[in-house]
């Protein structure tokens, strides 16, 4: 069925591999018809990709799902035609029958494993007016999904991840993904390297791998750890300059994955490596796989073999059972680790796992008032790292370019000239930070790459200029 004049319109909550998701479900309608359109008030479908993996992820879900309804529900009151509602994604399969009886304007529900049967899905709603709901079982062991050629880039074009596995293989106590997203399972690594392929001829410049775990690439189809291969076979994409590595478990980084890092010079001297906590009590009860003294090796070890390398972490304040011994050891290991980037979330109590059934819940005061403490021993070891990088030179890839009233408060932009906002190697997109480069009369486009250095740090940004 071709719906030509069809307009979607998709909003993507949560991660960046629902982003990757998103994107290719945009590709797939763009492919059979459909237009895209940024505005939800003028689309005849509207799109919610959900997240439910903590609560302030769910409750932003909920919300933008009440703000389409109700978008919905005022178009009909104004006997104007109503976008058909669609959510997919992860509160779709973990709260389908709720949406349901809650929220009648919901037209489709889309599961974790289902996005690619969206076309087929909106036309059976289209022709018949009638509920659908698509939901593949997520217990399958093999990726299923089909290579999808048009995929509909979001993020600016010049960059974009690439999601090389889905699931999870892991048994976190706190963690709700391997119900929603089923066993971990890898994508071929043909069908990565079209899809990168495809991405270069389109413009993209950073790579950024993406999954549950990427560390545990291939282990599925290849009988062992191919993230260095595919990592190999990446770098050699024409077009691509940069490929940034996240979610990096620590007990699978080994020797073979720090030296790709070291010797493969588009990939980025930057890891994201979620830890979540330093107590060895803490870490049992997580069912984290690595202790403390594991961790801070592995760390060392990195910093050994790459010496300018950006470690970036994630930690948990307040999980159950957590003392205050338990927190001091964190906050020293902070202190004795010296994270390039770090953030820092609140227990969030979930419904269907393990640790929501343990005792000694921690007050939700206290899991702030941790949480608080940590950031800030974070944000002194941030500032002064900032501070250190004043006179050194880096490539800086462009995301855009400064209005002037907002570039004459920049350092940067005080003796006139453009100031573009860019990232350097140490920054991933969303989460870290910036660099505002002063280019004097030269102008680029974004997704250029130039060399800056550095004339002014603030508590996470750097200023430049031009060299």
């Amino acid at each position: 069925m071709q719906n030509k004049k069809k307009r979607v319109h998709l909003i993507s909550m949560g991660c960046d591999k629902n982003l990757a998701d998103s994107e290719k479900t945009l590709g797939i309608l763009v492919e059979n018809g459909y237009e895209y359109c940024d505005d939800p008030s003028f689309s005849d479908v509207v799109i919610v990709n959900t997240c439910c993996f903590i609560r302030d992820a769910k409750t932003e879900s909920v919300e933008t799902l009440i703000e389409m309804a109700d978008l919905k529900s005022e178009r009909q009151k104004q006997g104007a035609k109503a976008p058909l509602l669609v959510v997919m994604g992860c509160m779709a399969e973990r709260y389908k029958e709720e949406i349901t009886e809650t929220l009648p304007e919901v037209d489709v529900l889309i599961g974790t494993n289902s996005w690619q049967d969206i076309d087929e899905a909106l036309c059976r709603a289209l022709e018949t007016g009638d509920k659908v709901a698509s939901f593949r079982p997520i217990s399958d062991n093999v990726f299923s999904e089909k290579p999808v050629k048009g995929r509909l880039i979001t993020a600016g074009g010049h960059c974009s991840y690439l999601k090389i596995a889905e699931g999870c293989a892991k048994s976190c106590s706190y963690c709700i993904i391997p119900s929603l997203k089923g066993k971990y399972r890898s994508v071929p690594m043909e069908d990565l390297i079209e899809e990168a392929e495809r991405l270069a001829e389109s413009g993209v410049r950073e790579l950024i791998l993406v999954a549950q775990e990427t560390t545990l690439y291939g282990t599925d189809l290849y009988g062992r750890k191919m993230l260095p291969e595919l990592l190999r076979r990446l770098n050699a994409i024409e077009g691509i300059r940069w490929i940034r590595l996240m979610y990096c478990y620590p007990e699978e980084i080994t020797d073979e994955l720090i030296e790709a890092i070291r010797s493969l010079p588009k990939v980025l001297h930057y890891i994201d490596m979620p830890v979540q906590h330093a107590s060895d009590h803490i870490l049992r009860r997580m069912a984290r796989a690595t202790a403390h003294d594991e961790i801070i090796e592995r760390i060392r070890r990195m910093r050994e073999q790459i010496p300018d390398i950006v470690i970036r972490t994630s930690l948990i304040s307040g999980f159950p059972g957590e003392t205050d011994a338990d927190h001091k050891i964190l906050t020293e290991f902070v202190r004795e680790v010296e994270f390039d980037r770090l953030g820092v979330f609140e227990y969030s109590r979930e419904e269907g796992t393990r640790a929501a059934k343990f005792g000694h819940q921690v007050s939700a005061a206290l899991k702030k008032k941790r949480r608080d403490e940590i950031m800030s021993i974070q944000h002194d070891i941030a500032g002064r790292k900032a501070a250190e990088r004043i006179g050194q030179e880096f490539d800086v890839i462009i995301e855009g370019r400064m209005l002037d009233a907002d570039a004459a408060d920049i350092d940067a932009g005080s003796e006139g000239g453009n100031v573009y906002v860019g990232r350097t190697y140490m920054d991933a997109p969303e989460v870290d930070g910036l660099i505002y480069v002063n280019t004097g009369r030269k102008e680029y486009m974004t997704g250029d790459i130039i060399r800056a250095r550095v004339t002014g740090a603030g508590e996470y940004d750097l200023t430049g200029e031009l060299i």
